[in-house]
């Protein structure tokens, strides 16, 4: 088995087509982060488990969701329905794949990069918010990245031997440098990115985009002091 956390702010427009394609051998954990809808109740009904995260933020509904998670691996992708679970066996297959390599060579972090399907999927400030901040990223940690992605899979040890600190939208930004500061490989697989369902709170709005970027060029400056 293994678990998939899904970071929820009122996605119950979103969740049953989310859930519905979740593959099997996959487990979806809901980390509900204070929503107003029904959010929490349609996971339920839909099978998954029902974790609650009553301090908002992306990066503190990640930690609750992956200090709940039993299994050796986790995934975590986001519950708006622009990612489709059906492409984690790839990013699990491309990590469990890595057991065959020696040790400096196997990937401990998979991450998905975005392949936007059409125009409405990434609107273009958030497109470019996410390239200026790839671009810090890999002058900073020395990888080669082209997207911050938030589907990804590792092994829960690891990530949270990372020891994470920032709970809002710095949080995908920071588990990416702290796994280049301790070595890790990690690769990008490319996965179809769909238009998300329902309102939304950060790439969908330039506000939301301001905010995250806001929140990661944070956390660059601190990783780095």
């Amino acid at each position: 088995m293994i678990d998939v956390v899904l970071p929820c702010l009122n996605e119950a427009e979103a969740l049953p087509w989310v859930l519905s394609r979740m593959p099997a051998g996959f487990r979806p954990i809901v980390v509900d982060n204070a929503s107003t809808d029904d959010s929490a109740s349609v996971a339920r009904d839909h099978g998954a488990e029902v974790v609650d995260a009553p301090q908002r933020g992306f990066g503190a509904a990640c930690h609750a969701g992956l200090v709940a998670a039993t299994a050796e691996v986790v995934c975590v992708m986001d519950a708006d329905a622009s990612l489709d679970p059906g492409e984690l066996p790839r990013l699990v297959a491309e990590l469990d794949a890595g057991t065959r390599l020696e040790a400096g060579t196997r990937p401990k972090l998979v991450m998905g990069r975005r392949r936007p399907v059409g125009r409405r999927a990434w609107p273009p400030h958030a497109r470019l918010g996410n390239a200026v901040l790839a671009r810090s990223l890999n002058r900073r940690a020395g990888t080669r990245l082209h997207d911050l992605g938030p589907m990804r899979a590792g092994r829960r040890a690891d990530l949270l031997a990372l020891d994470l600190r920032d709970r809002r939208f710095g949080y995908p930004l920071e588990m990416v440098l702290r796994a280049a500061e301790e070595g890790w490989r990690v690769v990008e697989l490319d996965v179809p990115y769909l238009p998300r369902r329902g309102r939304s709170k950060v790439t969908g709005t330039v506000g939301g985009t301001v905010r995250a970027v806001r929140d990661m060029r944070r956390v660059l400056a601190e990783v780095a002091s």
